[in-house]
Parts: structure tokens; C-alpha cells; sequence
């Protein structure tokens, strides 16, 4: 680590932090590495299976489908990006991580937060269109404008952690070098640093706000409109086959905001990072194992397509 004065005081780069992870026996810690293991596995297999079965099933090229390719790849670098140096943390191996790796993996770790934020909100129009316009739907929803929308999600996801991840670059730490978690953390982070945190928290907290509340506003009103729209199917059958078009969505995005919103929009960094790094686990393993499950289980044309895969390649 490197010295230099500032304002009168010793002032240090850190080169590298030790993740703490979490605490127990070495019988526990290999108790969670199995069990995060597995899970990851789980995840990577099942959002794998879901983007093969997309791409090999032609009923399923769609703009519904597209997106949701977007967001099983999305998972699993999502979880990729925390997941194994934490399986690591449970083996016993370094808990070190470098300064440059640790901002690398902030960043990657917060970028398809961000992302999936915008994805979810992209569907959720795609539903509103499929639903309250079921006729000009085809025309509304092509090609083109599903591409647009996928990769101005993407695009919006990793511009909008930049700035904090410059600002928490120039941080400087006259202290222990200890992360109280098993990820690179912003609260961590600035929990460590001597310097004045106080803009970056606020960029933090506001672009963490814009991106919610901006996501959350279109995924609301969107499903506003649906709701109004199937409640005025006369029939009930009718209701009922509106509303599993976008059930499954509907499903993911409360989990998501439900595990989301309190690592995003914390104003201090007061609040208990052992309680951060509780949420962190729903929100870098559970939920990414769980999207594609929701999917299939509650999908009918997703069930429909494994069912005929599995079929084909029995009869092969």
C-alpha cells in the first residue's frame, strides 16, 4: 500500500482487503460452501436451459422470449461475478482480494443489478403491448425495437454505475482493510475510508433511487393497465389465460424489488452491513436460481417446449 499526505494526515491506497465472509466452524463453513454450491450450479443449468430451449424452439422466438434470454444470461454472470471467490472464502483459500479486483467486481456485481432493473421494466411493457393491444402487438413489438430496448437496457445498466465506481476509486484508507462481506461492497467500502464519503453515498443513493423508481414506475403503470384490461375480460376463462401471459414476470419482479430495494437505497452508511450481507445472499443466489424455476413451472408455453425437447431427444 502506498502513503501520502492529505490535509495534514496520512493518507492510504490500499492494494488489496480481506473479505471477511461469514463466520462459523470449519464443519459450518463447509456446510454453506455445499449448499452455494449447489445453488450455483442449479442457477448456471437452469438459466442455461432456458436460453438452449429459446433458441432451439421456434414457437418461442418471440419478443416475451427475447427478453428473457437478456435476462438468463444476465443471471449468470450476475451470480458468476460473487459466487465462486465466495465459495473460495468457505474452502479457506485467500481471503484477499485486490484493490483493482474488488472495484472490478463492485462494479460488474452492481452493472447487472442496474440491468436487470431495465429488463424487467422492458417486459413488463412488452406485456402492457401484448395485452392491451393484442392486435397491433406484432407491429409494435418487432424486431427491431426489442433489440433497441435490449441493448439500451444493457447500455443504461453499466453507465449507471460508473460514477460511483470512479468516485469510490479515489477513496483513501488510513485504517483496517477488512470487507464485513463476502462481496465488494459500496457500504463496505465506505466504511473503511478516512476521506469524506458524503457525495459518494449521495451519488450512490440517488442513482440507486433513479433507477428504481424509474424501473418501477414503467413495471407499475404497465401492470395498471393490464390489470384494468383483464378485469374487463367478460369471461372468466379469458381472465384467466391474460393474466399467465405475464404471471411468471410478475413473479420475478417482486422477489427481485423485494430483495433489491434495501441493498440500493440505504441514505447512510450506518445501516448494519451483516444485515446487507443477509439480503445479499437472496439477492446474488437465491434469486438468480430462482427466476428460471418460476418460469418453466408457471409457463405453459416454456413447459410445452421442455416437454417436446424432451420428447424429440427420447425418440432420437
Amino acid at each position: 500500500m502506498g502513503e501520502y499526505e492529505e490535509g495534514g494526515r496520512n493518507s492510504t491506497r490500499m492494494m488489496e482487503f480481506i473479505l471477511k465472509g461469514f463466520p462459523g466452524s470449519p464443519y459450518l463453513q463447509i456446510l454453506f460452501f455445499m449448499l452455494f454450491l449447489i445453488m450455483y450450479i442449479l442457477t448456471i443449468l437452469g438459466n442455461v436451459a432456458i436460453i438452449i430451449l429459446v433458441i432451439t424452439n421456434r414457437r418461442l422466438h418471440t419478443p416475451m422470449y427475447f427478453f428473457l434470454c437478456n435476462l438468463s444470461f444476465l443471471e449468470i454472470w450476475y451470480t458468476t461475478t460473487a459466487i465462486p471467490k465466495t465459495l473460495s472464502l468457505f474452502l479457506g483459500k485467500s481471503r484477499s482480494i485486490s484493490f483493482t479486483g474488488c472495484i472490478l467486481q463492485m462494479y460488474f456485481v452492481f452493472a447487472f443489478g442496474c440491468t436487470e432493473y431495465f429488463l424487467l421494466s422492458v417486459m413488463a411493457y412488452d406485456r402492457y403491448l401484448a395485452i392491451c393491444f393484442p392486435l397491433h402487438y406484432s407491429t409494435i413489438m418487432n424486431i427491431s425495437l426489442s433489440a433497441k430496448l435490449a441493448v439500451i437496457s444493457w447500455l443504461c445498466g453499466f453507465l449507471a454505475i460508473t460514477i460511483p465506481a470512479f468516485l469510490i476509486s479515489r477513496l483513501s484508507f488510513c485504517g483496517p482493510n477488512v470487507i464485513n462481506h463476502f462481496v465488494c461492497n459500496i457500504d463496505a467500502w465506505i466504511v473503511l475510508s478516512c476521506t469524506d464519503t458524503y457525495v459518494i453515498e449521495m451519488a450512490a443513493f440517488v442513482i440507486s433511487v433513479i433507477v428504481i423508481l424509474g424501473s418501477c414506475a414503467i413495471t407499475l403503470l404497465s401492470y395498471i393497465y393490464i390489470i384494468s384490461t383483464i378485469l374487463r375480460i367478460p369471461s372468466w376463462k379469458g381472465q384467466q389465460k391474460a393474466f399467465s401471459t405475464c404471471s411468471s414476470h410478475l413473479a420475478v419482479v417482486i422477489i427481485w424489488y423485494g430483495s433489491t430495494i434495501f441493498l440500493f437505497v440505504k441514505p447512510s452508511k450506518r445501516t448494519s452491513l451483516e444485515m446487507t450481507k443477509i439480503v445479499s445472499i437472496l439477492n446474488n443466489i437465491v434469486t438468480p436460481l430462482l427466476n428460471p424455476f418460476i418460469y418453466t413451472l408457471r409457463n405453459k408455453e416454456v413447459k410445452e417446449a421442455l416437454k417436446n425437447s424432451l420428447h424429440w431427444r427420447t425418440k432420437k
